[in-house]
């Protein structure tokens, strides 16, 4: 193949050098792939180049000597929709999460308003773009509903947090594209995580902008130029189908489609489990508060919480 490229970070990567020493075009890199597999060198690298993060320490039994409870514990790789990370009230409540991880990142609890994600894209010359920022609300750790762009976010903010994820991706050497997701806290951002690869954040693209991230994913692993980004309407509201009582999608499919013929319904073909991700809604307009109301209706009615 001419160049290799990822859905997800489950790959270990030390595959990913093998295959690279092989002299297979691998990209993003195994270079940059590893501070979204490694939340110990994310935070590092942030670190190193002023960018806004938490206070952090690893851990593996020693008290905190940085941070002090309530805290948040992360698995240093593997966990994401929520799982692997912890709210922490004391150390004996650490003690027990870490039988089971020996090793953790530590984190200051913030206080955060809300929580935002820019995609952004670079290609191996170093052309890059980003599009506007998304506000991601959150049940249980896990993404329900995005708004793009950014509801009640200051053009400040709006500035800052494309410029910060500009920044990663070329600190990194990102080929490709990838979420930073961020906490508003006190009118300023902090780097939550970075995910180098199409993201749930980004689904919105597909239906809301010129150039989807899946779109500019492979201009950018390809070394073509990268596509237009802006939106194809004022506001794009994506909803996330999670499994619940209704098994069959089809029927409920079919419904929304003429029902409300303007909404985007992607399925992902997965078995349906309770909260597991199993597609998403789109509509993209120029009314918010309509369009909240159609996707959170659509996505309810996917889910069987509501039957018409």
């Amino acid at each position: 193949c001419d160049v290799l490229t990822f859905e997800h970070e489950l790959i270990p990567n030390s595959i990913i050098k093998v295959l690279e020493e092989n002299g297979i075009a691998v990209r993003p890199s195994s270079r940059a792939f590893i501070y979204s597999q490694n939340k110990a060198e994310m935070r590092k690298v942030l670190q190193e180049n002023n960018l806004p993060s938490p206070k952090w320490e690893l851990y593996t039994g020693a008290k905190p000597t940085e941070i002090s409870f309530p805290l948040i514990a992360k698995s240093i790789s593997g966990g994401y929709d929520g799982r692997g990370v912890w709210v922490v009230g004391s150390e004996s409540e650490l003690a027990e999460i870490l039988k089971i991880q020996p090793r953790l990142l530590l984190e200051e609890k913030l206080k955060f308003t809300t929580e935002i994600a820019v995609m952004v894209a670079r290609s191996p010359h170093g052309q890059a773009a980003t599009w506007p920022p998304t506000l991601t609300i959150q049940r249980d750790g896990i993404c329900i509903q995005t708004i793009t762009p950014a509801p009640d976010l200051s053009d400040t903010l709006k500035v800052s947090a494309q410029e910060i994820a500009l920044k990663i991706a070329d600190v990194i050497g990102l080929v490709g594209v990838m979420a930073v997701e961020l906490f508003v806290v006190d009118d300023q951002l902090v780097v939550n995580e970075l995910a180098a690869r199409p993201h749930n954040s980004g689904h919105w693209s597909i239906e809301g902008s010129v150039t989807s991230q899946f779109e500019q994913h492979l201009r950018a692993i390809l070394d073509l130029p990268l596509g237009d980004t802006s939106m194809r309407a004022e506001f794009a509201v994506m909803g996330n189908v999670l499994g619940g009582a209704k098994t069959d999608m089809y029927r409920p499919y079919l419904h929304l489609f003429a029902r409300t013929p303007y909404l985007k319904v992607h399925q992902y073909r997965k078995e349906v489990r309770a909260g597991r991700k199993v597609g998403h809604v789109t509509a993209i307009g120029n009314n918010l508060t309509t369009l909240e109301s159609e996707v959170s209706h659509a996505v309810n009615y996917m889910n069987g919480v509501v039957d018409e």
